[in-house]
């Protein structure tokens, strides 16, 4: 199979595209660098592209490679002809290839080799024949045979029919069009183990649906029903479709043989196909639905992350709880802890005077601009808190209520420990919920991205399937946004593009030992970090008030010279990078000419507009253009506050198949539906909405028992 030719017929896209992309691929360079820095190779594909064609190049050559497998046994067992060769050479799937070595493969003590143990399988050969003329029964008396233990007529067809059986099931084209039924024709149902027993997965005690019809979270919770002994599950389907194709394809004529040999199929259908290919649907759907799980997965965290830092804050931490009371956190706007408490407020209106008072204290000593308010156990009340402490100081201050997920997780890992060793784990998770809303992105790559909990099913998901995409996507989002070389946490270079964890850390000692880094070249310096990692990783790091002031922004060091001979070729200098003056070198680029200058310069347009826009905004942060997350100051409502029909603006916190969360300043999330989440018709949520963005959402149900609230979106300009 030509792979790549393949390749560019399923993306789409130009066969130079895909053969340079595979090229790179091959030759060890990074998707997050391919899709910045080899834009004119692969035609400015994106790093979610890439990775799509990666996986798919993956699964292809591990096809291919299990083909060859198949062919050489196949060829050594001295049983390859040109129809198995053909069929092999045109599998598109590693399922058809596995069929077409079925017959072949070495089988374990069956039926069907018992029988052919026993000498059987001329009878067997003969009964296929389907001869109008010839008596089965008395072709079967040929082999009664005491020491072969076939002491009957009856005994001798019986094992003929196993081994024709046999046979059957082993057809690869049969399998084939029986599979291709059951994606048509079979339904998945389910059936309550115990129906007296009320659990989560009741709407499912006597569910049925088209297999091609279901949806993937659905599939979820039906495998997660019965993998909790809730649920029976199976696939079921009219078992006469299933004869009617075996028959038709095996039985020639209504002759006693025939009757033998249509007996024989259906006894194959219903004891040796139809389970094995209802295992078969079973392991897709839920395949499918997994890789349709950890693509929502992959995207609400993608939005996560790049969800915009609240730069300039003095920010307080504040982790509620009750018995244990809520740990607080003051940190500066670079992260720095200024100071820290536990509070102990008895959440009853003007009655926490202590800890008011503290708090007010901390707030004025440490000049805190805005409060971020972990969402975790008694939030609800320490949002009110805060709302009542917010209108009685002089300071202006803001509250957001921010994700905690994972929280607890890194205040008790070994990172947290080597980063604030002088802190109880309590306090590191105020400071983590602090930090959270300064930097998401640098505080959220400390945690492993499944415990941040945006999306459905995590824990049932394939794990190194899982860990493969949302590292992906974690790798994708640090190398967009670039990090500072002389700041970031190990954690955090960990995901440049070339940067393992060892070279990471060997980063971060370099730093110490040496002081700050005052150059990118200085990488090469760096202990296992050799020439092909600073190729990969240099453009993503961020050197500021270095030597080379280029060396502070996304332009590679491979590009430095045709940077510099830009500028100079548009009439500024080095040191206008980012100062108003060189704001229109766009628009001086154009009248000289692009295509010009890209000859000039030795470089293609995808890569001069990207030193263009670094030139003007050095180290550009992508995610300032993003809309600014919802800071809160009023009235804290409750979920007996909401009215129908009454309109607020919220923030969508999780998106799923069926619709999506959204925050709107009550303890209880509300749910829009897919169905009410826009005016037109959509096929998954995420085609509406992502999770961080801020909409207007009207209150359609409010069911305070339990605490669950109906949104929509629809007719309400966003």
């Amino acid at each position: 199979m030509e792979i790549n030719k393949k390749l560019a017929e399923e993306f789409s896209l130009r066969q130079e595209q895909i053969d340079n992309t595979v090229n790179l691929i091959d030759e060890g360079a990074t998707i997050p660098f391919i899709a910045r820095y080899r834009k004119e190779l692969t035609g400015s594909l994106d790093d979610q592209i890439l990775r799509e064609i990666n996986d798919r190049l993956n699964y292809l050559r591990n096809l291919d490679k299990r083909k060859g497998e198949v062919l050489s046994s196949i060829e050594e067992q001295g049983k390859m002809d040109d129809a198995i060769r053909s069929a092999l050479e045109a599998a598109m799937t590693l399922v058809e290839v596995e069929d077409i070595y079925r017959p072949f493969k070495p089988k374990r003590k069956t039926r069907a080799s018992v029988a052919r143990e026993k000498g059987l399988e001329p009878l067997a050969v003969f009964i296929m024949e389907q001869d109008n003329s010839s008596s089965p029964d008395k072709e079967a008396e040929k082999y009664i045979n005491e020491e072969k233990e076939v002491s009957s007529k009856d005994e001798a067809l019986q094992g003929a029919m196993d081994i024709i059986a046999e046979d059957i099931s082993d057809n690869a084209e049969l399998r084939k069009k029986i599979r291709s039924l059951y994606e048509k024709a079979s339904k998945v149902e389910s059936k309550a183990v115990d129906e007296e027993n009320d659990t989560v997965y009741r709407n499912y005690y006597d569910f049925s649906e088209n297999v091609n019809r279901i949806a993937g979270h659905r599939v979820l919770a039906i495998d997660r029903g019965e993998k909790e002994k809730a649920l029976k599950v199976s696939v079921v389907i009219d078992e006469e479709f299933v004869f009617s194709v075996a028959r038709q394809m095996y039985v020639k004529n209504s002759s006693p043989c025939g009757e033998l040999v249509k007996a024989a199929a259906e006894d194959s259908c219903t004891r040796l196909i139809m389970p094995s290919v209802e295992r078969e649907i079973r392991s897709e759907l839920t395949e499918k639905a997994a890789e349709g799980a950890i693509k929502v997965f992959s995207s609400n965290l993608r939005q996560l992350l790049l969800q915009p830092p609240i730069k300039g804050q003095v920010t307080l931490g504040f982790d509620p709880g009750y018995a244990h009371g809520c740990k607080t956190a003051v940190v500066d706007s670079t992260g720095k802890v200024l100071d820290q408490a536990i509070v102990y407020p008895t959440f009853r209106k003007g009655k926490d005077n202590a800890a008011l008072a503290k708090l007010k204290s901390m707030i004025s000593k440490n000049g805190v601009t805005a409060i971020a308010i972990g969402n975790g156990t008694a939030s609800r009340e320490s949002e009110e808190l805060i709302a009542e402490l917010i209108r009685e100081i002089p300071e202006k201050v803001n509250y957001i209520v921010v994700s905690e997920a994972g929280a607890s997780v890194y205040s008790a890992s070994k990172l947290a420990a080597e980063e604030f060793p002088e802190y109880d784990v309590s306090i590191r998770g105020a400071i983590s919920i602090a930090r959270r809303m300064q930097d998401p992105l640098a505080e959220l790559v400390k945690i492993d991205p499944k415990a941040i909990g945006v999306g459905q099913y995590q824990h049932d998901m394939p794990k190194k399937r899982m860990d493969e995409a949302l590292t992906g996507v974690v790798e994708d989002c640090v190398n967009s946004v670039g990090v500072d070389l002389n700041t970031a946490s190990y954690s955090l270079l960990s995901y440049i593009a070339g940067v393992n964890a060892s070279v990471a850390k060997n980063i971060v000692s370099y730093r110490e030992e040496n002081g700050a880094f005052t150059d990118r070249k200085q990488l090469l310096k760096v202990p296992k970090l050799g020439k092909k990692a600073y190729e990969q990783c240099a453009g993503f790091l961020r050197v500021r008030d270095g030597k080379n002031i280029l060396d502070n922004t996304g332009v590679h060091p491979e590009s430095y010279e045709a940077a510099q001979k830009l500028i100079n070729e548009c009439g500024f200098r080095l040191a206008d990078i980012g100062t108003p003056q060189i704001a229109n070198i766009g628009d001086t680029a154009t009248k000289i000419g692009r295509k010009a200058l890209c000859e000039k310069l030795g470089i293609g347009a995808p890569t001069l507009s990207d030193i263009i826009d670094e030139l003007v905004k050095p180290g550009r942060d992508p995610r300032d253009e993003l809309p600014a997350p919802l800071m809160r100051s009023g009235d804290v409502m409750e979920i007996k506050d909401l009215k129908p029909d009454m309109e607020l603006v919220g923030t969508v916190r999780n998106v799923i198949d069926f619709g999506a969360f959204v925050d709107i300043g009550v303890h209880e999330d509300g749910l829009v539906h897919i169905s009410q989440l826009c005016d037109r018709y959509i096929k998954h949520p995420l085609e509406a909405v992502k999770v961080g963005q801020i909409v207007k959402v009207k209150v359609l149900d409010v069911d305070v028992k339990r605490g669950r609230i109906s949104l929509t979106m629809k007719g309400i300009k966003q």
